[in-house]
């Protein structure tokens, strides 16, 4: 093999248009991406130390070629490889030749601004400082929906099932209060909050937004409905004010609207847990002993691992799924 290339004094690009003695070259891939392109390394000028020829200039050159005006064909000099790269090649000779578009073929460019953005820096800083954990489980809904089709038939107002889910979580989060806290990462401590400010995820044209129910825990359900109803609207016609986005404590996240079964959100900043309700259908189940078609719900938990710990979370998933299974339950707490 031939020794490697000395450092070159001379220029980089001779007056006769190309180099005088061996290429200098950084790396025998560059070698290669430049032989499969076509291009003749002795009329490439380097920008690396001494003349040598790096990566980028290589990438620059092939562009120049592709613009409109034609590129020459290679010289027979080109045709064969130094010898000194002969020896490494057969390492890159797996993997074809890779493309390097320009900037504008790269795809398109969306700036994260406006809703997305506040959006993106929120779940980021939720990802960054919070670590999170999920729990789950399947609930016969059947009772809950003959329950609310009953209250629905008794006249008034309409309830929706988004306001009995937020009635149970309410009940849920009196009985595991640690849920219904934050982290002061300052100064290392729990804040369990003393009243309960609910949020739940809504889609709009400009992307998801959290409106919040303020004191849901003291809200009726018809109140609950009423003011879900608001936000919602208030959300698709971009109203909504920052009082509206804001303070709090705790996320209810239905995105059985979407069709899907379950999910694993990422923590609305800086509250310590979210519930998500999957999509409610017709499934087999066990009931009274017996196999039977009943209306079936994933419920899951993700919860920051710093307020609690797995037993707290499951015993605040089982008793939402147990209000879910028998509404009765709540019956208690009147």
């Amino acid at each position: 093999a031939a020794p490697a290339p000395a450092p070159v004094s001379a220029p980089a690009v001779v007056a006769g248009g190309g180099h005088e003695g061996p290429v200098p070259v950084i790396s025998p891939l560059v070698r290669k991406l430049a032989r499969d392109r076509g291009l003749d390394l002795r009329e490439v000028r380097g920008s690396g130390p001494e003349g040598l020829i790096l990566r980028a200039d290589v990438e620059l050159a092939l562009a120049a070629l592709e613009r409109p005006v034609a590129a020459p064909a290679p010289t027979a000099g080109s045709a064969a490889a130094p010898v000194a790269a002969s020896a490494s090649s057969s390492a890159a000779s797996s993997s074809s030749a890779v493309s390097f578009p320009s900037v504008s073929s790269a795809g398109e460019r969306i700036p994260l601004r406006g809703v997305r953005g506040a959006v993106a820096d929120k779940l980021s800083r939720s990802r960054t400082e919070i670590p999170d954990a999920t729990c789950w489980v399947d609930a016969d809904a059947t009772e809950l929906m003959a329950a609310r089709a009953a209250m629905n038939a008794a006249g008034g107002p309409k309830i929706s099932l988004l306001a009995l889910l937020a009635r149970i979580c309410v009940h849920a989060l009196a009985r595991f209060p640690e849920l219904n806290s934050t982290v002061d990462t300052a100064a290392r401590e729990i804040v369990r909050l003393p009243g309960v400010h609910l949020g739940f995820a809504a889609q709009t044209p400009r992307g998801l937004v959290v409106p919040v129910v303020k004191d849901a825990g003291t809200r009726t359900a018809e109140s609950l409905t009423a003011e879900f109803a608001r936000l919602t609207e208030a959300a698709r016609q971009s109203a909504l004010t920052p009082a509206d986005l804001t303070g709090g404590t705790f996320t209810l996240n239905n995105y059985g609207v979407f069709g899907v079964d379950g999910s694993t959100p990422i923590i609305n900043h800086p509250e310590a847990a979210m519930l998500g309700v999957g999509r409610i259908i017709p499934k087999p189940w066990v009931h009274q002993g017996e196999l039977a078609v009943r209306q079936v719900v994933q419920l899951s938990l993700t919860f920051d691992h710093r307020v609690c710990d797995g037993g707290t979370a499951g015993g605040f998933l089982r008793y939402v799924a147990d209000c879910v299974e028998q509404p009765a339950v709540l019956l208690r707490t009147l």
